[in-house]
């Protein structure tokens, strides 16, 4: 019997060949931030994934945090990404779009005009918590920088975000994309105005949870109400430490009042980062369980995730669908691999970030 891990899923009336995701991954290898031919080629080797998620791609220029990294605001942008929808699709697969606003993770030189990078308050990101933005420097080099001291948004501000969020939705499904993700997680927008510690607001976005939960809500609502909650997904990281994100005792209770909410939706999925701090795991399997039961929905869970891991959760309903990253980068034959049982290919970190289809397309098929 085929363990479920490679069996057919229906995702909200999105048919996936098997519960194996791509996770969304930053690659920068954009000038101009516009897909390309061999944005094409990389997504399209990866095809055998059940559900590919893209890189994160910001809604605006505002939303920047990464140079050449394809975005979602321009005609120009659609058509490069219906490149890669396409040539996802002539290979049978399936791909969401990340929709993304990396909100004070910015650095001015990135912003229209050089304006400061915005948040849900000024608090800085530490210049002690390894936190970047990936910039060309004024020698025309590439490289990382300490995100630019940001402003907080006006409430007047936040529905234009939100707006960005829905035309960008819009502008991915006539690129091609099945659906969108919002990516609430990994210390950028949406959990700069969730955590306490970030967030000093005194308006209705600030002070309790309800409220600093309401701006992701809202972005929810006003999504799906443009292209449907079918099409809709959304990554959260439950207890993350990523880019200078505070700890606070209500975090895991945060998440579950998201979790039911989220729940009455009917939205794809909930795509939970497990985003591990000095080796450890932010997410154990009581709060993944709780966390289940309290959504009700479709479940994906990214980071760390191994062969045995994915197929003992899968097969226990603990989560529906399993994300892996990085194992992506040097496999993209990753699905065949795993189902035989395979060795991996281990990727070369240092190719990463920016260059050509070295490190991108050049991984071989298992033989």
């Amino acid at each position: 019997m085929t363990p479920k891990l490679f069996a057919p899923f229906d995702l909200a009336g999105t048919p996936l060949s098997n519960r194996v995701v791509m996770a969304p991954m930053t690659r920068a290898r954009n000038p101009g931030c516009v897909a390309n031919a061999l944005t094409a080629e990389y997504y399209a080797q990866r095809s055998s994934a059940g559900l590919i998620i893209s890189e994160g791609t910001p809604v605006s220029p505002e939303g920047q945090g990464y140079i050449d990294v394809p975005g979602m605001w321009s005609s120009e942008q659609v058509a490069g990404w219906k490149r890669v929808t396409d040539a996802v699709h002539a290979d049978q697969g399936r791909i969401f779009a990340q929709l993304w606003h990396v909100g004070r993770m910015s650095h001015s030189s990135l912003q229209p005009g050089g304006a400061a990078p915005v948040s849900a308050s000024s608090r800085p990101v530490a210049s002690s918590s390894k936190s970047f933005a990936f910039i060309y420097r004024e020698d025309g080099s590439r490289g990382t920088a300490e995100p630019s001291q940001a402003r907080p948004l006006e409430t007047e501000e936040v529905q234009r975000v939100v707006s960005d969020f829905v035309e960008a939705a819009q502008r991915a499904r006539e690129a091609g994309f099945d659906g969108i993700e919002i990516h609430a997680a990994n210390g950028y927008l949406f959990e700069q105005f969730l955590n306490p510690v970030t967030n000093d607001r005194t308006d209705a976005y600030g002070g309790s949870l309800q409220n600093r939960a309401r701006l992701i809500l809202d972005t929810v609502d006003a999504i799906a109400s443009r292209i449907g909650s079918s099409r809709v997904g959304i990554r959260l990281a439950p207890n993350n430490r990523q880019f200078d994100m505070p700890e606070y005792a209500e975090n895991e209770a945060s998440y579950l009042y998201l979790a039911k909410e989220l729940g009455t939706r009917d939205l794809a999925y909930v795509h939970l980062n497990n985003n591990f701090s000095h080796g450890e795991s932010a997410l154990d399997e009581a709060f993944l369980r709780t966390f289940k039961r309290a959504y009700g929905g479709v479940v994906i869970l990214a980071g760390g995730m191994t062969r045995e891991s994915s197929l003992r959760l899968v097969e226990e309903g603990v989560i529906d669908l399993a994300a892996f990253g990085q194992p992506f980068i040097a496999n993209p034959d990753l699905v065949e691999r795993l189902e035989s049982d395979l060795p991996l290919a281990l990727p070369d970190r240092a190719t990463y970030y920016g260059g050509g289809a070295e490190g991108y397309t050049d991984y071989a098929r298992a033989t």
